[in-house]
């Protein structure tokens, strides 16, 4: 890790957003220098990123001592050096990241304060009645009259969280709460986490048609495949409000983003290029559905029993689906028979699976996005002189993250009242995340915007609205598009 010196005291550069960082809060007496803490804290593994004073009296300090955690066994060795220096006294040890979960990350707040019993009356009963019964003469009025038009239910079932699996529904409300403040943050939506604890497939879309009264929208959150292209499916065609699986759209909507400026670099087009998706579960078909939506007409899939084709049976129906719809010359063979010659490979299965030597079998102006999470398929450093490179994490180039897209996507879909989120809105979304990197910035290094470019939001709801407009599922034009 690199570092710099701050007053004799050397200090690594690391990220204070970092999940790696622990707090340590030390008092020390008047007579002890903190150069000797340091020490003992650098002799035992530890980087130290921050110093705050919280506490000072003529014969002691106590300091909150920031320090990158890089290795496991690190808050062990620190408290026993620590433990070492007499007049020093190691209180407790925080972990940056469980401080900003304790007690939950989000809450709820009235819009209106009751400050009297005039208001309590309007809130609540008894004029709360007058309003409960408009709606019941016109149940649209929701939409303007409840939380309704501005929310959305982030909802799984535990049973595929990031890369930790089966977790269940009480580890996994972590994650939906996290994805509940990203709505509010970057689109203004508010959104409530909700996770079920049944994975009976019948059980959960029961469950999510009876509370979706409340909701302007369903985000469908880490559900496993297969199960989740039925959920999903059943849901669109038996709600009137917008069902979005994220894992598979999202993924997809910025994967195209990607694919749009990388091609745009290299001067080829959809029509023309090759195509290997690798990991054929919720994300690779939903993405493969997105390339053949955008013109490309040559995919070839590949699953950890090589190369699907038609001339097989697949039980699972959406492999089978993939399996009749991509492969158009019915090639045989693994996955670097797929990918030689070769325009573009997307992944999204495991880490390790390519080789440089792998990657320069393919055609001329590679674009390869390595998308397996936490380790890529191939990682950046061993193929950026010879490829355009994307990934699905933060410490590199070109992130395909999923917040440029549900925000902005959802944002759309609310303010026009949406039915569904269809094709065109997805398409639509992705064209308007790429078009926010100007041709002045595209580089073989950012194809893809920052998620805190506050004009992809934007962009992303304006070009959503038009194609909800235009494909005939907006039940409200917003006045800026009349």
């Amino acid at each position: 890790m690199n570092s710099k010196n701050f007053g004799g005291i050397k200090l690594a550069e690391a990220s204070f957003n970092s999940g790696k960082n622990i707090i340590l809060r030390i008092e020390m007496e008047g007579n002890i220098k903190f150069a000797e803490v340091a020490s003992a804290i650098a002799h035992a593994g530890g980087d130290i990123v921050a110093i705050d004073i919280v506490d000072a009296g003529k014969n002691y300090t106590v300091r909150d001592i920031t320090v990158s955690e890089a290795e496991s066994g690190l808050q062990e060795r620190i408290s026993d050096a620590l433990g070492q220096i007499k007049g020093v006294k190691l209180e407790h040890i925080s972990d940056r990241t469980f401080l900003m979960h304790l007690g939950g990350k989000i809450t709820t707040i009235p819009k209106t304060p009751i400050q009297n019993r005039d208001d309590l009356s309007r809130v609540y009963t008894p004029d709360v009645a007058r309003v409960c019964m408009a709606i019941h003469d016109d149940p649209s009025k929701a939409f303007t009259l409840t939380i309704k038009k501005n929310t959305v239910a982030v909802i799984s079932d535990g049973s595929a969280v990031l890369g930790l699996g089966n977790i269940g529904p009480r580890a996994a409300m972590p994650v939906m709460e996290g994805k509940a403040v990203l709505f509010k943050q970057f689109a203004d939506v508010d959104a409530f986490p909700i996770c079920l604890s049944t994975q009976d497939t019948e059980e959960i879309i029961h469950i999510i048609k009876n509370i979706a009264t409340a909701f302007g929208g369903i985000n469908l959150e880490d559900i496993s495949s297969p199960r989740c292209f039925e959920i999903e499916e059943r849901l669109r065609e038996e709600l009137d409000i917008p069902v979005f699986h994220d894992d598979q759209h999202g993924t997809a909507v910025v994967m195209l983003a990607g694919l749009i400026n990388a091609l745009k670099l290299v001067g080829k087009s959809m029509e023309e290029v090759k195509v290997v998706v690798c990991g054929i579960g919720a994300a690779g078909v939903a993405c493969t559905k997105m390339l053949i939506a955008a013109g490309v007409r040559d995919i070839v899939g590949v699953d950890s029993k090589g190369i699907l084709s038609s001339d097989q049976q697949h039980d699972n129906m959406m492999k089978q689906w993939f399996a009749e719809n991509t492969n158009k010359d019915r090639q045989t063979g693994t996955l670097q028979t797929a990918i030689k010659g070769a325009d573009v490979f997307i992944g999204l299965s495991s880490g390790g699976l390519l080789t440089r030597e792998d990657i320069l079998t393919m055609a001329e102006d590679r674009i390869v996005f390595a998308m397996a999470n936490p380790t890529p398929e191939i990682l950046p450093e061993e193929i950026e002189d010879i490829a355009i490179v994307a990934t699905g994490r933060s410490d590199y180039p070109n992130q395909i993250n999923n917040v440029l897209c549900f925000p902005g996507i959802f944002r759309g879909a609310l303010d026009c009242r949406a039915s569904t989120i269809n094709e065109e809105m997805k398409l639509a979304a992705a064209e308007a995340i790429a078009s926010t990197v100007i041709d002045e910035e595209l580089n073989s290094h950012h194809i893809i915007p920052s998620v805190f470019n506050k004009d992809v939001v934007i962009a992303v709801r304006d070009r959503v609205i038009k194609a909800a407009i235009q494909s005939g599922i907006a039940k409200k034009t917003p006045r800026e598009y009349r």
